[in-house]
């Protein structure tokens, strides 16, 4: 038996999906966060008998009339899919706008009980609502339920398993209109409103008007002000980061890092009578390497418990109202903050959430530009720069975010005047969810979902690159034992790719070259082939000191034989440059183009090396100028040139293009 899951976005169905389940699906409060459908069994603890029952959660969706991709699937499932029992997740502290929604599943036919969520907030307020007289006026069950305490879900499940094979009436008839006539369905629209109000006015009493100016609207009016909004909001993710990498995620990643450091000398003691290359390969290769990317483990976790907070609370719908006209200026909307916000995450479903924006030129750019948020992947790649060159000052991780904020605005405008849409307005409509005291147990839910996530990849993907890149760095191109990592396989492949870093780093450095082509795999593994080059069969540094990010700027300086600024432009970089091979593979599904997808891959591996470019260039005129490789600095300012020229002649070529059209 099936039980679909189907309601408005911020109604608590992600949250009721996963008590029912035991899942772990993401959970936020604003449109987006589920974009496809997902299915698993419910725990037996919440019913009886032997039949199967399964839970399909389906995307948030204010209507049966789909007006984004995800709502798509909402409809095609419920039509097309026909599930034994809807169960209609409403918001009961905004009946009227949900039970738009409500009427038109029940016109269906398919058995539906309604669950009026978030009964605890109406409580609090001093609403009151009458379940009995609801369910006579809609034609079907009502209960009233909590999703964070699972209130009523026993009821819920019960009632929903007793509808099966039944059949559901329709309280409202909808007339029979030409869906392409805008002024028919508009004008349906208000039948339906209008039948929705007169049930809201005979089951609803509120103690309070809502015109009443309460606490959280004093508190929008400020945290929403552009120029307040937009320092709280630099303040709170300076705040995130100094706590997840520097007061709290740093202490325990010592703890850890020394926990991991006694198992791997333990290995070494079990293998003390092994060939040395063997020693060399699976000790200090690839547990070294492996150990080198979990060592970050503390500070991915401590940011996804803050981020979790911060989405809980409601403070991060908030962000996308603060973004939204900034946002305006180059094309785009406050929706298009979803997918970047969420990519802080993780990029993936950062750039699926994409799909909630109507506008497909809007849709693409937003799928394109999400992979500029440094992502959960990449904290161990700044940590590790930021530990080894500047002593762990969380001001570096502050710049990364906010560099990335600032590249998706001047993305935006360079895609939207390549497309010919600079011109082309953009509107924003988002609920803006009541604040709350967040979930301190959904937060630490939500951070070990996804840190066993980051230690999954850890054990697979990871490992399985670090033995091959030890394996390169061990052996000739003839299979020969390398007396040294420079006669390798591993630098005969990567030494070609370091010319094209040269102007970045300022130095040939094959090791900086094979780090970065890994990081396509998967960015962790930036840090992981860095440990295995650097420790390697020359030992040219110990794991504890690359873990530990205990060497100051001098000593990392030697060790990586480069400046501060060329370390600064490296990690730029591979922060801004094309993401891992998901993300890549989860943007070419979004933009459903292969023009696009590779003008995105080409604008981020521009974007990349023009930063970086320019942050070594600069930054060494400033603070040195007498180390700058000049022979470098003007090879990539070619380079630079050559990306500008190749950008400019496409504007010009796509103005002709729509100037002959026009005429």
């Amino acid at each position: 038996m099936r039980i679909a899951l189907s309601g408005n976005p911020n109604s608590g169905k992600t949250t009721m999906y996963n008590a029912l389940t035991g899942s772990s699906e993401k959970v936020g409060n604003w449109a987006g966060v589920t974009v496809d459908k997902n299915e698993r069994p419910v725990k037996r603890a919440f019913y009886t008998g032997d039949e199967r029952l399964i839970a399909v959660d389906l995307p948030g969706a204010y209507s049966m009339s789909p007006f984004t991709g995800e709502e798509s699937i909402t409809r095609d499932y419920v039509r097309g899919e026909s599930p034994d029992v809807i169960v209609n997740i409403v918001d009961s502290t905004n009946l009227g706008r949900s039970l738009f929604f409500t009427t038109q599943l029940l016109e269906l036919g398919i058995p539906t009980v309604v669950a009026l969520n978030k009964s605890d907030l109406n409580r609090k307020q001093r609403t009151s609502l009458d379940p009995n007289r609801l369910s006579e006026l809609l034609g079907c069950p009502v209960l009233s339920t909590v999703s964070t305490s699972q209130e009523g879900f026993l009821e819920l499940v019960s009632v929903a398993m007793s509808l099966k094979g039944k059949e559901q009436r329709a309280p409202f008839v909808a007339k029979e209109i030409d869906p392409s006539d805008p002024d028919a369905v508009r004008a349906e629209d208000r039948r339906r409103f209008a039948f929705v109000n007169s049930i809201v006015r005979e089951v609803e009493q509120k103690s309070h008007r809502a015109s009443e100016f309460s606490l959280s609207d004093r508190i929008d009016l400020l945290l929403t002000g552009r120029g307040v909004g937009i320092l709280f909001f630099s303040l709170v993710m300076f705040l995130v980061f100094q706590i997840s990498q520097v007061w709290v995620g740093g202490p325990i990643a010592d703890l850890l890092v020394g926990f991991l450091e006694q198992g791997q000398e333990a290995v070494r003691g079990v293998l003390s009578t092994a060939h040395p290359l063997l020693v060399a390969l699976l000790v200090d290769g690839v547990i070294g390497g492996v150990i080198a990317v979990l060592g970050f483990l503390p500070l991915v976790m401590v940011m996804y418990f803050l981020i979790a907070l911060l989405e809980d609370c409601g403070y991060l719908s908030r962000v996308a109202v603060v973004l939204d006209p900034i946002f305006k200026k180059v094309g785009l909307s406050g929706k298009s903050v979803i997918p970047f916000v969420i990519s802080v995450g993780c990029a993936v479903p950062g750039i699926m959430a994409s799909r909630t924006i109507k506008d497909e030129r809007e849709r693409r750019a937003a799928a394109m530009l999400a992979p500029f948020m440094p992502c959960g992947a990449k904290i161990p790649v700044i940590a590790l720069f930021a530990g080894a060159f500047f002593d762990g000052a969380g001001w570096v991780s502050t710049v990364t975010y906010l560099s990335g904020i600032l590249l998706i605005f001047l993305g935006a405008l360079l895609v939207n005047r390549v497309t010919g849409n600079y011109k082309k307005r953009s509107y924003f409509i988002i609920e803006m969810p009541a604040y709350k005291f967040p979930s301190i147990w959904g937060a630490t839910k939500s951070m070990f979902s996804r840190g066993k996530s980051y230690v999954v990849k850890a054990a697979t993907v990871i490992l399985l690159c670090n033995t091959v890149v030890q394996i390169m760095q061990s052996f000739t191109l003839a299979f020969a034992v390398a007396e040294t990592a420079d006669a390798s396989i591993l630098a005969a492949v990567a030494k070609p790719f370091s010319y094209l870093f040269y102007p970045l780093v300022g130095v040939l450095s094959w090791q900086l070259a094979a780090a970065t082509l890994t990081g396509f795999i998967a960015k962790e593994n930036v840090v992981g082939t860095l440990a295995v080059c650097f420790v390697g069969l020359e030992n040219l540094i110990d794991t504890e000191e690359l873990v530990l990010l205990e060497g100051s700027g001098a000593e990392a300086a030697g060790i990586f034989a480069i400046t501060k600024v060329a370390a600064l432009a490296y990690l730029m970089f591979n922060l801004y440059s094309p993401p891992c091979f998901a993300a890549l593979g989860a943007m070419n599904a979004e933009v459903k183009s292969a023009k696009w997808f590779w003008g995105g891959v080409g604008l981020q591996l521009g974007v990349g090396y023009t930063v970086s470019y320019l942050v070594y260039t600069i930054g060494t005129l400033i603070i040195s100028p007498e180390t700058l490789n000049v022979p470098a600095a003007l090879l990539g300012l070619a380079a630079v040139f050559a990306m500008a020229a190749v950008v400019l002649t496409v504007i010009r070529r796509g103005d002709l293009a729509r100037e002959m059209q026009a005429k």
